[in-house]
Parts: C-alpha cells; sequence; structure tokens
C-alpha cells in the first residue's frame, strides 16, 4: 500500500513539474496555436475559392433559372404606343443607347 502512495505522490509531483514548464511557455504555445488555425482559415479559403462547380451542379442552376415571359398582347400594346407618340419613341431610343440611366 504504500509503494501506491509514492507512485501517486511521483506522479502528481511530476504532474506539477510538467505544468510549471507548460506555463513557462504557455504565451509561445498560445501564439503557436493562433498562428496554425490563421493558417488552415487560409488553407481552406484558398482550396474552396478556387474550386470550381461540377457540371451537374450547373445544369441543375440552368434549369431551375426561370426565363422571363412577356405576354404578347402586351408587345404590341406597348408597339402600338411607340408608334403613336413622339415622346414614347425618344424614350425608347435613350433607353436603347443608354438603358443604365
Amino acid at each position: 500500500m504504500t509503494k501506491d502512495k509514492l507512485n501517486l505522490k511521483g506522479l502528481i509531483e511530476k504532474c506539477v513539474a510538467a505544468l510549471r514548464t507548460v506555463r513557462r511557455y504557455s504565451y509561445f504555445i498560445f501564439l503557436v496555436f493562433v498562428a496554425l488555425l490563421y493558417g488552415f482559415v487560409m488553407f481552406r479559403i484558398s482550396s474552396l475559392g478556387s474550386e470550381q462547380p461540377s457540371s451537374a451542379t450547373v445544369s441543375s442552376q440552368v434549369q431551375a433559372a426561370q426565363v422571363p415571359h412577356i405576354d404578347k398582347s402586351v408587345v404590341k400594346q406597348l408597339q402600338s404606343l411607340q408608334d403613336n407618340s413622339v415622346s414614347v419613341q425618344s424614350l425608347f431610343n435613350q433607353a436603347r443607347s443608354n438603358p443604365f440611366q
């Protein structure tokens, strides 16, 4: 039984000595940890940023996109307005020359 107590005391003393050593280098260990974490994040960002989507993903996204539909009656009405009004003709011409104005 005394051998068990001695082994336990020796084990506790070794742990305390190891904790003192770790405490002495805790700042350096923290800096190394932060640098490794930063490097890992930068690596993941660069690898995910350069990854190309698969053709199946692209085709599914293209199929999901809806093509805008304009009713034929609306087109006829706009064309009749354009033909009948000078101000509307100039408005259409301006929109064609500079659509973002």
